[in-house]
Protein backbone atom coordinates (compact mmCIF):
# COMPACT_ATOMS: atom_id res chain seq x y z
CA UNK A 1 0.00 0.00 0.00
CA UNK A 2 2.74 2.47 0.98
CA UNK A 3 4.66 1.62 -2.19
CA UNK A 4 1.71 2.34 -4.47
CA UNK A 5 1.01 5.63 -2.69
CA UNK A 6 4.66 6.56 -3.13
CA UNK A 7 4.47 5.64 -6.83
CA UNK A 8 1.36 7.78 -7.26
CA UNK A 9 3.12 10.74 -5.64
CA UNK A 10 6.20 10.15 -7.80
CA UNK A 11 4.05 10.04 -10.95
CA UNK A 12 2.24 13.23 -9.95
CA UNK A 13 5.56 14.94 -9.29
CA UNK A 14 6.94 13.83 -12.68
CA UNK A 15 3.80 15.14 -14.40
CA UNK A 16 3.99 18.45 -12.55
CA UNK A 17 7.68 18.94 -13.33
CA UNK A 18 7.22 17.90 -16.97
CA UNK A 19 4.27 20.25 -17.41
CA UNK A 20 6.23 23.07 -15.74
CA UNK A 21 9.17 22.55 -18.09
CA UNK A 22 6.88 22.53 -21.11
CA UNK A 23 5.17 25.67 -19.79
CA UNK A 24 8.53 27.42 -19.72
CA UNK A 25 9.26 26.12 -23.23
CA UNK A 26 5.91 27.45 -24.50
CA UNK A 27 6.71 30.90 -23.10
CA UNK A 28 10.26 30.94 -24.49
CA UNK A 29 9.24 29.67 -27.95
CA UNK A 30 6.42 32.19 -28.25
CA UNK A 31 8.73 35.03 -27.22
CA UNK A 32 11.43 33.80 -29.64
CA UNK A 33 8.86 33.76 -32.43
CA UNK A 34 8.91 37.56 -32.23
CA UNK A 35 12.35 37.59 -33.87
CA UNK A 36 11.28 35.25 -36.70
CA UNK A 37 10.04 37.31 -39.66
CA UNK A 38 6.27 36.96 -40.02
CA UNK A 39 4.57 35.34 -42.98
CA UNK A 40 1.69 37.64 -43.74
CA UNK A 41 0.39 39.43 -40.68
CA UNK A 42 1.18 36.60 -38.23
CA UNK A 43 4.18 34.73 -36.95
CA UNK A 44 4.62 30.99 -37.28
CA UNK A 45 3.77 29.27 -34.02
CA UNK A 46 6.36 26.65 -33.11
CA UNK A 47 4.70 26.61 -29.70
CA UNK A 48 2.21 24.04 -30.92
CA UNK A 49 4.90 21.33 -30.73
CA UNK A 50 5.35 21.41 -26.91
CA UNK A 51 1.58 21.69 -26.56
CA UNK A 52 1.16 18.44 -28.52
CA UNK A 53 3.97 16.77 -26.56
CA UNK A 54 2.48 17.89 -23.23
CA UNK A 55 -1.02 16.82 -24.20
CA UNK A 56 0.23 13.39 -25.28
CA UNK A 57 2.56 12.82 -22.32
CA UNK A 58 0.53 14.34 -19.49
CA UNK A 59 -3.04 14.34 -20.76
CA UNK A 60 -5.69 16.71 -22.02
CA UNK A 61 -5.65 18.89 -18.88
CA UNK A 62 -1.94 19.58 -19.36
CA UNK A 63 -2.61 20.23 -23.05
CA UNK A 64 -5.33 22.73 -22.19
CA UNK A 65 -3.05 24.43 -19.64
CA UNK A 66 -0.16 24.69 -22.10
CA UNK A 67 -2.50 26.04 -24.77
CA UNK A 68 -3.92 28.62 -22.36
CA UNK A 69 -0.39 29.75 -21.44
CA UNK A 70 0.34 30.09 -25.16
CA UNK A 71 -2.79 32.23 -25.52
CA UNK A 72 -1.81 34.49 -22.63
CA UNK A 73 1.67 35.01 -24.08
CA UNK A 74 0.16 35.80 -27.50
CA UNK A 75 -2.06 38.45 -25.90
CA UNK A 76 0.96 39.97 -24.16
CA UNK A 77 3.36 39.89 -27.11
CA UNK A 78 1.69 39.63 -30.48
CA UNK A 79 -1.94 40.77 -30.49
CA UNK A 80 -1.59 44.55 -30.66
CA UNK A 81 -3.69 45.05 -33.78
CA UNK A 82 -6.59 43.12 -32.26
CA UNK A 83 -6.20 44.59 -28.77
CA UNK A 84 -6.62 48.05 -30.29
CA UNK A 85 -10.04 46.99 -31.61
CA UNK A 86 -11.50 44.85 -28.81
CA UNK A 87 -9.55 43.93 -25.68
CA UNK A 88 -12.07 41.42 -24.28
CA UNK A 89 -12.57 39.76 -27.68
CA UNK A 90 -8.80 39.47 -28.12
CA UNK A 91 -8.24 37.92 -24.70
CA UNK A 92 -11.13 35.46 -25.13
CA UNK A 93 -10.06 34.47 -28.65
CA UNK A 94 -6.37 34.03 -27.88
CA UNK A 95 -6.76 32.07 -24.66
CA UNK A 96 -9.66 29.97 -25.92
CA UNK A 97 -7.95 29.02 -29.18
CA UNK A 98 -4.84 27.84 -27.37
CA UNK A 99 -6.63 26.04 -24.55
CA UNK A 100 -9.02 24.22 -26.89
CA UNK A 101 -6.18 23.27 -29.25
CA UNK A 102 -4.27 21.67 -26.35
CA UNK A 103 -7.40 20.05 -24.94
CA UNK A 104 -8.32 18.52 -28.30
CA UNK A 105 -4.74 17.32 -28.87
CA UNK A 106 -4.85 15.45 -25.57
CA UNK A 107 -8.28 13.95 -26.18
CA UNK A 108 -7.44 12.82 -29.72
CA UNK A 109 -4.12 11.35 -28.60
CA UNK A 110 -5.75 9.45 -25.73
CA UNK A 111 -8.47 8.11 -28.03
CA UNK A 112 -5.97 6.59 -30.48
CA UNK A 113 -2.86 5.91 -28.34
CA UNK A 114 -3.59 2.26 -27.51
CA UNK A 115 -4.16 1.39 -31.17
CA UNK A 116 -1.12 3.12 -32.67
CA UNK A 117 1.06 5.71 -30.94
CA UNK A 118 2.43 7.14 -34.20
CA UNK A 119 -1.07 7.67 -35.62
CA UNK A 120 -2.14 9.15 -32.26
CA UNK A 121 0.68 11.70 -32.39
CA UNK A 122 0.00 12.54 -36.04
CA UNK A 123 -3.70 13.02 -35.31
CA UNK A 124 -2.96 15.18 -32.26
CA UNK A 125 -0.40 17.21 -34.22
CA UNK A 126 -2.92 17.76 -37.02
CA UNK A 127 -5.86 18.65 -34.81
CA UNK A 128 -3.88 21.24 -32.83
CA UNK A 129 -3.35 23.80 -35.63
CA UNK A 130 -6.82 23.06 -37.03
CA UNK A 131 -8.49 23.94 -33.72
CA UNK A 132 -6.10 26.85 -33.06
CA UNK A 133 -6.81 28.38 -36.48
CA UNK A 134 -10.51 27.50 -36.46
CA UNK A 135 -11.13 29.21 -33.11
CA UNK A 136 -9.08 32.20 -34.29
CA UNK A 137 -11.29 32.53 -37.38
CA UNK A 138 -14.41 32.13 -35.26
CA UNK A 139 -13.14 34.82 -32.87
CA UNK A 140 -12.47 37.12 -35.83
CA UNK A 141 -16.03 36.57 -37.04
CA UNK A 142 -17.59 37.18 -33.63
CA UNK A 143 -15.48 40.04 -32.27
CA UNK A 144 -13.74 41.76 -35.19
CA UNK A 145 -15.90 41.45 -38.31
CA UNK A 146 -16.25 45.19 -38.96
CA UNK A 147 -12.49 45.61 -38.70
CA UNK A 148 -11.86 42.50 -40.82
CA UNK A 149 -14.13 43.96 -43.52
CA UNK A 150 -12.09 47.19 -43.47
CA UNK A 151 -8.79 45.31 -43.57
CA UNK A 152 -10.06 43.13 -46.44
CA UNK A 153 -11.12 46.15 -48.50
CA UNK A 154 -7.84 47.92 -47.74
CA UNK A 155 -5.84 44.88 -48.82
CA UNK A 156 -7.83 44.53 -52.06
CA UNK A 157 -9.70 41.33 -51.20
CA UNK A 158 -13.17 40.80 -52.67
CA UNK A 159 -14.57 39.55 -49.36
CA UNK A 160 -13.76 39.35 -45.68
CA UNK A 161 -13.87 35.54 -45.91
CA UNK A 162 -11.21 35.47 -48.61
CA UNK A 163 -9.08 37.88 -46.58
CA UNK A 164 -9.43 35.76 -43.45
CA UNK A 165 -8.44 32.56 -45.26
CA UNK A 166 -5.75 33.87 -47.61
CA UNK A 167 -4.59 37.04 -45.89
CA UNK A 168 -4.72 36.13 -42.22
CA UNK A 169 -4.17 32.40 -41.86
CA UNK A 170 -3.47 30.62 -45.17
CA UNK A 171 0.31 30.25 -45.39
CA UNK A 172 0.76 30.34 -41.62
CA UNK A 173 -1.69 27.46 -41.18
CA UNK A 174 -0.03 25.34 -43.86
CA UNK A 175 3.42 25.89 -42.35
CA UNK A 176 2.16 25.02 -38.86
CA UNK A 177 0.62 21.78 -40.18
CA UNK A 178 3.84 20.96 -42.05
CA UNK A 179 6.07 21.62 -39.04
CA UNK A 180 3.84 19.47 -36.86
CA UNK A 181 3.89 16.59 -39.34
CA UNK A 182 7.66 16.76 -39.91
CA UNK A 183 8.42 16.76 -36.18
CA UNK A 184 6.14 13.82 -35.40
CA UNK A 185 8.93 11.21 -35.46
CA UNK A 186 10.76 13.22 -32.80
CA UNK A 187 7.60 13.43 -30.70
CA UNK A 188 7.06 9.68 -31.00
CA UNK A 189 10.66 8.99 -29.99
CA UNK A 190 10.29 11.22 -26.91
CA UNK A 191 7.05 9.49 -25.96
CA UNK A 192 8.58 6.05 -26.37
CA UNK A 193 11.54 6.97 -24.15
CA UNK A 194 9.31 8.48 -21.48
CA UNK A 195 6.80 5.62 -21.53
CA UNK A 196 9.61 3.05 -21.08
CA UNK A 197 11.11 4.81 -18.04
Amino acid sequence: MGGSRRQIMLDKTKNLVGTALLTALVIVLQCLSLVIPPIGPFRISLVLIPIVVGAAMYGYKAGAWLGAVFGVVVVMTDAGAFLAVNVIGTVITCILKGALAGLCAGLVYKLIENKNRLIAVIAAALITPVVNTGIFLLGCSVFFMDTINEWAAGAGYASAGAFMIYGLVGVNFLIEIGVNIVLNPVIVRILNIVKKS
